[in-house]
């Protein structure tokens, strides 16, 4: 195993699954409802640039806060589009969840590091708790935390320093994987944290394409991964052997 590791903790949308396969089963609300997904992305952006700029207080209700973003941008009643946010995109997306299919290998890697005694940690942006439960992998995790629940969004360094305080591990003895340059490895980094990064998926020709999401950072230090892999073969190599 790995010398000075306790954990490894996950990121989950396009981490542990292939983005592409959740979003061809979407494409018919996204269509309906691009307008709230424009609007939605816009209040998102804000905050995640709230929390990479840093000496922000987390936010009491967050979903107060991100549904009031959203509504000044759709000039909506906050109330209504709150709703409409829980009702659609948070619980109407988790149904589709139990037909999404790991990266290959995943779950196994999963299963080989908590079988040598690694603890295994899960931060989101959104919740996820009907996720894992619906990908099959609900009752591996010893914390599985949402940033939103904590009053953030990646790459502020809160929800990271929260995941390592509900893993009862020190920062630089957790390894955390993520698929997002700009949010996950940043936040990470800045909460002291080791990272790796899944860097593709298979096309159909049988070749790696795509590299990990998300823009630069001010400092590039602040989101170049310890190790970058495209298959969970190798992450699982990386760290047990």
């Amino acid at each position: 195993m790995r010398t000075g590791l306790d954990a490894v903790a996950f990121d989950l949308d396009g981490t542990l699954y292939p983005n592409y396969r959740l979003y061809l089963r979407l494409i018919p609300f996204i269509l309906k409802e691009r307008r709230l997904l424009w609007a939605f992305g816009k209040a998102r952006d804000a905050i995640h640039t709230a929390g990479e700029r840093g000496a922000v207080p987390l936010f009491e209700n967050f979903y107060e806060y991100q549904a009031r973003l959203t509504a000044e941008i759709l000039g909506a009643e906050p109330a209504f589009i709150k709703e409409k946010i829980e009702r659609l995109i948070y619980r109407g997306w988790e149904r589709h969840f139990a037909k999404v299919k790991l990266f290959s290998r995943a779950a196994e890697t999963l299963a080989a590091f908590r079988a040598a005694g690694l603890k295994l940690g899960m931060l989101s942006d959104f919740p996820t708790e009907t996720k894992l439960a619906r990908l099959g992998i609900g009752d591996l995790w010893d914390a599985a935390l949402c940033s939103e629940r904590i009053g953030a969004l990646k790459p502020d360094r809160r929800p990271f320093e929260r995941l390592a305080a509900a893993l009862d591990a020190a920062p630089e003895r957790i390894l955390y994987v993520g698929n997002s340059r700009r949010y996950d490895l940043t936040g990470a980094k800045r909460a002291g944290m080791r990272t790796a990064l899944i860097t593709g998926f298979l096309s159909n020709s049988g070749r790696w394409k795509w590299s990990g999401t998300g823009g630069a950072a001010a400092d590039a230090s602040a989101n170049t991964p310890d190790f970058a892999f495209h298959d969970y073969r190798q992450l699982h190599d990386y760290v047990l052997n």
